[in-house]
């Protein structure tokens, strides 16, 4: 009797278990089967290498240009301050002004000229970074850019070199001659900026067409 009430026990107790899964809300067939799936693998944090350098090289780039663009802005303001304010404070009027010469009236120009086109370049460059696209197409900026870098880059180089012999020409000890100075120096440096610029630019361009 023992023997044959010993299978009637198991098949009770294995009966109860079940019952016992299913009051706790697991169904004995999804039980069976958690024990054959698989984890999930875990993803490699290589996979997202890629994706995060395309991301985060353009910002990277453009923040880069702007920070030069506001050192374009900075030397060519002190560039041509540097030359208009000798005539507006000298005190003896003997002294000679800028003006008395057409080399440096050539040198205000550009100074003035490469201020106004830092200006636009960085006013755009915030634009583009706030709301890319929306003063003008990316296509159209990198062109426009690697163009007038070489061109405003090519008015800075002259106008050093025209400013020169200006120098050894004046008097010394003269505001003039002290503005002549500080302006030349500006301006190369301006000119050395905007080569960096133009770099910048004809990566950039050569990126969208030929990459």
């Amino acid at each position: 009797m023992d023997q044959v009430n010993e299978p009637v026990k198991e098949g009770r107790e294995h009966v109860l278990a079940i019952a016992c899964r299913i009051m706790a809300g697991v169904s004995p067939v999804a039980a069976a089967n958690s024990q054959t799936q698989h984890p999930f693998p875990t993803p490699s944090p290589f996979s997202f290498s890629v994706t995060s350098s395309r991301w985060s090289s353009r910002p990277s780039i453009d923040h880069t240009t702007l920070f030069l663009r506001f050192l374009l802005l900075l030397f060519s303001f002190i560039s041509a301050l540097s030359l208009a304010a000798p005539s507006t404070k000298k005190k003896d009027q003997r002294s000679p002004s800028f003006t008395e010469y057409p080399e440096l009236i050539y040198c205000f120009i550009v100074a003035i000229l490469a201020f106004l086109y830092a200006a636009f370049q960085l006013f755009k460059g915030i634009c583009d970074i706030a709301h890319r696209g929306i003063l003008i197409s990316d296509k159209t900026s990198d062109y426009l850019s690697f163009v007038l870098d070489q061109l405003v880059g090519y008015l800075l180089i002259s106008s050093s070199s025209v400013a020169i012999p200006i120098i050894r020409q004046v008097e010394k000890s003269t505001p003039v001659r002290k503005g002549t100075i500080t302006s030349t120096s500006m301006s190369f440096a301006t000119f050395l900026v905007i080569a960096i610029c133009a770099l910048f630019s004809g990566y950039k361009l050569c990126k969208r067409t030929v990459w």
